[in-house]
């Protein structure tokens, strides 16, 4: 059988959305495929530090994380691209001129830097574990890398930021927009280059919206069962729920393991 290059997202794919505990057969399922000499990668939006542990976890050695900036081969980083500068600090300057509350990330890390408490003012702390750090004489033009940006700015008011659009974005809770890259598909594109491999025998599982960037006509795009309807609809194929043992069926099904 034709080696494969296996790229899965994480939540409702390789796990129960609803506890984000490992589904038993995606790991049983991710061994054989391993075994089989297949290549297993996770590909998420998440950042490096963050899928570091949940790739451990899975037993999986290779990813494509940062939004498809950032890749790891063999448990190696090979490279963590920041955001276009030059967008990113025009977008800052807007938000800022504008009132809005930020923190920028300026690394891979859980530290975010401030120029004052607006953000926390406006929204209150983030969701996640978050290292605050306060400077208020920050100038935005000093830094060197910016990796993500978070925007407190409902979305009523998004118009307002006439620049919005032209770095990578999505809104995971209602109080504030995050900056990031978003284009999985390319950090894949990326992946296989540096394999030297051929694009056709890339095989992509989702469950969500962010995942519709890497279900391409190139190669094999497989949605899970609990997906949602438009990822079904682009899909070359639907496979059952994430629970309902989804990764192992569809890798039965096509003859990846026995």
């Amino acid at each position: 059988m034709d080696k494969k290059y296996f790229f899965f997202d994480i939540d409702g794919t390789l796990t129960d959305i609803k506890t984000g505990i490992p589904v038993p057969s995606a790991l049983e399922t991710i061994k054989k495929l391993q075994d089989k000499g297949h290549f297993v990668a996770i590909a998420t939006g998440r950042a490096y530090y963050k899928t570091k542990d949940t790739a451990k976890m899975l037993g999986i050695h290779n990813l494509v994380s940062n939004g498809g900036a950032a890749l790891i081969y063999n448990d190696e980083l090979v490279t963590n691209s920041p955001l276009d500068r030059e967008k990113a600090l025009a977008l800052i300057h807007e938000a800022d001129e504008k009132g809005f509350g930020i923190l920028i990330a300026v690394n891979d890390s859980i530290d975010v830097v401030m120029k004052d408490e607006r953000f926390i003012e406006q929204v209150g702390e983030r969701q996640e574990p978050t290292r605050y750090i306060l400077d208020k004489s920050l100038n935005y033009d000093d830094l060197k890398d910016i990796y993500k940006i978070y925007i407190a700015i409902p979305e009523d008011k998004e118009e307002e930021l006439t620049l919005r659009d032209t770095v990578g974005h999505i809104r995971f809770v209602p109080p504030y927009l995050t900056y990031q890259h978003d284009a999985k598909e390319k950090g894949i594109i990326k992946m296989m280059e540096y394999l030297k491999a051929d694009i056709k025998d890339v095989v992509v599982f989702g469950d969500g919206e962010n995942d519709l960037v890497m279900f391409k006509k190139e190669w094999t795009s497989i949605a899970m069962g609990n997906g949602v309807e438009d990822l079904k609809k682009k899909a070359d194929f639907v496979t059952k729920d994430s629970t309902d043992d989804g990764i192992e069926y569809a890798c039965s099904h096509f003859g990846w393991i026995d």
